[in-house]
C-alpha cells in the first residue's frame, strides 16, 4: 500500500521541479530568519538569489553536529518561538543535549511521513500498533505514534522495558504491528521463550525497526524468532525525527527516501566533494519544508549510498542503502547515541580516576552491552573493596544519570590499558552488526 499515491509516485521531472521550488523559499526564509546561516552564506559567498537548480545546492556550507552544540538551545530556530509546539532533544557530544523544535505544521508533515513508513511496512488501518519506542525528550515514541494515529491505526503508547509485560499487552490486546529497535525486538523474542509464549499465538505481522545499526543477519533472526516480517526504517532528530525513510514491504532493498521533503546527498566524509549516485559515502540531508527547525546539508556522519533504480513498489523516490558505518567515532547503544569524550567527561570529573580508559562494546543475546574499563590511582585500587565498590557505582550512576543508557563498570589497576603513540584506541566494538 502506498499511503500518499500523489507524491510518492511523481515522475522525476516533476519531483525536482517541486524540489527546487521548496529549496528556493528554504534557502530565502532561512537567510532572513537565522543569522548564524546568513552568516556562514555570506562568508562562502552565496546568497538566496544563487539557488537556480539543485545543482547549485552544493553551493551553501554544510550544517554539522558542532553548528548545534554553538547555538545551543535554540540559536538555530527560524520561527518566533511562540510558534514552537513541541521541543526534542537528543544527546550530544558535551554533555548538552541537540535541541530541535517543532511548529504545528511540522508536527502535521511528521505524521504524514510516519504514516507513509507504516504503509511501506504494510500497516493499514485496523491495525493495532504496539508502540515500544521512547517516550520522551527521544524523537522515536512520539513521532512514530503521530504517524499512526493520522493513519487510522489504534496505538498503543507502550514505550520501552518491562518486556514481561509488553508480551502480555500483545496477547491481549492483540498488537499486530510491532515499533522498537532491533536489539529489543529480539529481546523480546527471547523474554516470549522465558514465558512458554510461542509467537505463532500473537497476532504481530510486521516491525519496523529502527535508532541503531543492525545486520541483515539480525533481520533474519528477528523474522525467525518473531515469525514477523522486519522492515528498516530511517530518522534522526536533527533532519526530523524516525520518518526520514523507510524500506518497503515489497522488496526490503534499500529505504526510501521522501524526497519531497528531504534533498539526500552522498559526499566524501574527507573532503566534503559531492559523490554520484552509487557510490559509498557520507549522508547529507537538506530539510524542504520543516519550519521551526530546517537544516541545510546537515552531516549525518552515516554511511550509505544512493539507489535510482526505481522500486517494483512503485515509489519513484531515491532510496539510500541500509546504513553500514559511521564516519566518526559515536557509538549507538540500544537507541542512545554516546560518545567517547561524553564518558571522559564523567570520568575525569571523579576524583581517584586516571585519564586512561577504554569502552568496549558487545552484544549479549539480542541487546547492546557496554563496559567500561578506567583505571584507579595506585592508593584507590589499594584500598578495601568497599572504597572500590562505592567508586564504580559512583561512575556507573553518572554515566547513566547523563546519557540514559547502562554499562558495567570495571576499574583496573594502573598503567594496565594499552597506551598508544598515536591516538588512543578508546572503544573496542565486538557487535558484529
Amino acid at each position: 500500500m502506498i499511503w500518499n499515491e500523489e507524491f510518492e509516485t511523481l515522475p522525476r521531472e516533476a519531483l525536482e521541479a517541486l524540489q527546487l521550488k521548496r529549496l528556493k523559499r528554504l534557502v530565502e526564509r532561512v537567510y532572513s530568519a537565522v543569522p548564524y546561516y546568513q552568516k556562514k552564506m555570506d562568508e562562502a559567498g552565496v546568497s538566496p538569489r544563487d539557488m537556480k537548480s539543485l545543482s547549485d545546492l552544493a553551493r551553501i556550507p554544510f550544517t554539522t553536529k558542532e553548528d548545534l552544540r554553538i547555538n545551543y538551545p535554540f540559536g538555530l530556530f527560524a520561527v518566533p518561538f511562540e510558534q514552537v509546539v513541541r521541543i526534542h532533544a537528543s544527546s550530544g557530544t558535551t554533555g548538552k543535549p541537540t535541541v530541535v523544535g517543532y511548529t504545528k505544521q511540522d508536527i502535521d508533515s511528521w505524521a504524514e511521513l510516519m504514516a507513509r513508513t507504516l504503509a511501506c511496512g504494510g500497516a493499514h488501518q485496523g491495525d493495532v500498533v504496539h508502540n515500544a519506542y521512547g517516550y520522551g525528550l527521544f524523537t522515536g515514541g512520539l513521532g512514530a505514534h503521530y504517524g499512526a494515529e493520522k493513519m487510522g491505526t489504534a496505538v498503543i503508547p507502550i514505550s520501552g522495558g518491562n518486556s514481561k509485560r509488553q508480551i502480555m499487552i500483545m496477547q491481549d490486546f492483540g498488537s499486530t504491528v510491532l515499533l522498537c529497535t532491533p536489539s529489543y525486538a529480539l529481546n523480546l523474542a527471547d523474554v516470549m521463550r522465558e514465558m512458554n509464549v510461542e509467537p505463532a499465538t500473537l497476532k504481530l505481522r510486521v516491525g519496523l525497526f529502527g535508532a541503531e545499526p543492525w545486520s541483515e543477519n539480525m533481520r533474519d533472526e528477528i523474522e525467525k524468532k518473531l515469525g514477523i516480517k522486519a522492515i528498516d526504517i530511517y530518522g534522526l532528530s536533527e533532519v526530523m525525527g524516525p520518518g526520514v525513510a523507510s524500506e518497503c514491504i515489497e522488496e526490503k532493498s534499500g529505504l526510501h527516501v521522501f524526497e519531497d521533503f528531504f534533498i539526500p546527498e552522498i559526499i566524501n566524509p574527507e573532503t566534503g566533494e559531492s559523490l554520484p549516485p552509487g557510490q559509498t559515502g557520507e549522508l547529507v540531508f537538506t530539510t524542504l519544508t520543516k519550519e521551526a527547525f530546517p537544516v541545510m546539508r546537515y552531516r549525518t556522519k552515516d554511511i550509505s549510498r544512493l539507489i535510482t533504480e526505481q522500486c517494483s513498489c512503485g515509489r519513484t523516490f531515491y532510496r539510500m542503502q541500509r546504513i553500514t558505518g559511521r564516519s566518526d567515532d559515536m557509538l549507538i547503544i540500544r537507541g542512545v547515541n554516546v560518545f567517547p569524550s561524553q564518558i571522559e567527561h564523567v570520568l575525569m570529573s571523579i576524583e581517584g580516576v586516571e585519564p586512561h580508559y577504554q569502552i568496549i562494546v558487545d552484544r549479549q543475546g539480542a541487546l547492546d552491552i557496554m563496559e567500561v574499563q578506567v583505571e584507579v590511582m595506585d592508593q584507590i585500587f589499594s584500598d578495601e573493596i568497599k572504597v572500590l565498590e562505592n567508586l564504580s557505582k559512583r561512575i556507573e550512576r553518572e554515566i547513566k544519570d547523563l546519557l540514559g543508557v547502562s554499562c558495567r563498570i570495571k576499574l583496573v589497576e594502573p598503567r594496565t590499558i594499552q597506551r598508544s603513540e598515536g591516538k588512543a584506541k578508546r572503544v573496542i566494538d565486538k557487535r558484529k552488526i
